[in-house]
């Protein structure tokens, strides 16, 4: 990569040290007699209707200048392994291509007219099957029968709807990168921050997804209890769904039982579960456009909560439905968490555990915030400016997380004994809407009763 973030130009073939050498004679023979396989004529990314005008939003931000959106670059996992490559999310929600072939692909925007700008998509597209050219049988990193096929550049402008042009023509262009530039990182961020009725369905498939995810997982739960590591057997039934309905997950999985759901981002997941322990189970289905659901249930993994945890859940319960409350147009984005952490505070002092719900002193018990943007990212629109985000106001097709949680660490004395090593979290998907919010996630059961019998009737079903 060159510091701009744009790939260096045109590399030899990659391939295997355990690789054997061609002869002239194979490399002819490769070149012949292969049939026309061309891509549907009618075929469009599903996005394709919505990106023109996400394209002008940007345009009309920065007038006359050249702005460039890099995909990305594979990254090395070990030796000739590469980490499964996923486009940046700025560069997707512009061009509607969310695939592992847009690997160095890098978007264009250049100064066209006064004010707008023509979209030129410099991309790598399918190796012809010719002599001489053996990067489609040779090449292991971006040969087609190494990872399947690419579009041609006719077929990738039918795709998207934007000119398009060879890799290897792009050159060393002078703009704003968004991959250097933080102006243009920002208002590619805030340009993200409400979502449009499209991004709100794909965002409701992921949180349907990730619905069935969590059915899979109880439905699971007799054979992780009996695992020497069940935290990983919950990760991966989750984990098969969230590849066979979409793109995979969008972050790592939590699957934290016991005292590990006191570490936020428990993802080592090695742990044996107990039935007498709670599964803190955080998790999400990335859809195939890259959208992706945020959600967190505390499961009892006897089907019963006992009164103790049954105590503290109540209280995050309560914090998350103040929290929720709090959501409609208008209302600050730090209103939701103010809202919640004081219904946490008096618990706390009613517990005993603090001495009043004055102050922050709370923060040792629930240390994050409640929740977050959501989007093509988990924490979504992150490099967008205080002002427009974290200080901002909600308005309506925002959508975001509401997710208090109470960590009560095993070796905190502090702590009266019983509370000691219980950590839950409660996590749901909201859309802003005219009148407050609406809860995407809603099919899955927030209320003690509601989970206790949601697993007794899904336990039931398996036997």
């Amino acid at each position: 990569m060159t510091a701009s973030g744009l790939p260096q130009s045109a590399a030899p073939l990659h391939t295997g040290s355990h690789d054997l050498p061609v002869s002239a004679e194979l490399s002819r023979f490769m070149a012949e007699s292969w049939a026309p396989s061309a891509l549907p004529d009618s075929a469009r990314v599903p996005a394709h209707a919505v990106t023109p005008a996400r394209r002008a939003r940007l345009s009309a931000r920065f007038p006359g200048e050249r702005l460039i959106v890099p995909a990305g670059e594979l990254t090395v996992r070990s030796n000739d392994c590469d980490h499964r490559f996923r486009p940046h999310s700025a560069y997707a929600w512009l061009t509607g291509l969310t695939g592992e072939d847009q690997a160095g692909g890098v978007l264009v925007m250049e100064p066209s007219g006064p004010h707008g700008h023509e979209a030129v998509l410099y991309l790598r597209p399918r190796s012809p099957r010719v002599e001489g050219d053996e990067e489609f049988y040779r090449d292991r990193r971006y040969g087609e029968f190494w990872v399947g096929r690419r579009p041609d550049l006719a077929e990738a402008e039918r795709l998207t709807g934007i000119r398009c042009a060879h890799l290897d023509t792009l050159g060393s262009p002078t703009g704003r990168s968004a991959a250097a530039d933080p102006e243009l990182a920002a208002a590619l961020s805030e340009l993200r921050l409400v979502k449009d009725a499209w991004e709100v369905e794909q965002l409701q498939l992921a949180v349907d997804h990730t619905t069935a995810g969590f059915e899979d997982v109880v439905r699971a739960l007799p054979r992780a209890l009996a695992h020497p590591r069940g935290e990983r057997w919950i990760e991966g039934v989750f984990g098969l769904r969230a590849r066979a309905e979409g793109n995979g997950t969008g972050y790592e999985t939590i699957a934290a039982s016991g005292a590990h759901a006191c570490v936020l981002h428990w993802i080592r997941n090695d742990g044996r579960l107990h039935r007498d322990d709670l599964l803190l189970l955080d998790a999400g289905v990335e859809t195939d456009s890259l959208y992706t659901a945020d959600i967190t249930r505390t499961l009892p993994l006897s089907g019963r909560f006992s009164p103790v945890q049954r105590q503290v859940y109540e209280l995050v319960l309560a914090a998350q439905d103040a929290g929720i409350a709090a959501l409609r147009p208008g209302a600050r984005f730090r209103d939701f968490h103010r809202a919640a952490m004081g219904v946490i505070s008096e618990g706390l002092a009613e517990w005993g555990v603090l001495k009043d719900a004055r102050g922050d002193l709370h923060r040792r018990y629930t240390l994050c915030g409640s929740g977050h943007m959501l989007g093509l990212d988990v924490h979504d629109c992150a490099k967008a400016r205080a002002e427009t985000y974290l200080d901002g106001v909600l308005e309506e097709g925002q959508v975001l997380t509401v997710e208090p949680g109470l960590y009560l660490q095993p070796d905190d004395e502090t702590l009266p004994a019983e509370l000691r090593g219980i950590g839950v979290r409660i996590e749901d998907d909201l859309v802003v809407t005219s009148e407050g919010a609406r809860l995407m996630s809603a099919a899955l059961p927030r209320t003690v009763a509601g989970i206790e019998e949601w697993m007794g009737t899904l336990l039931d079903a398996r036997a």
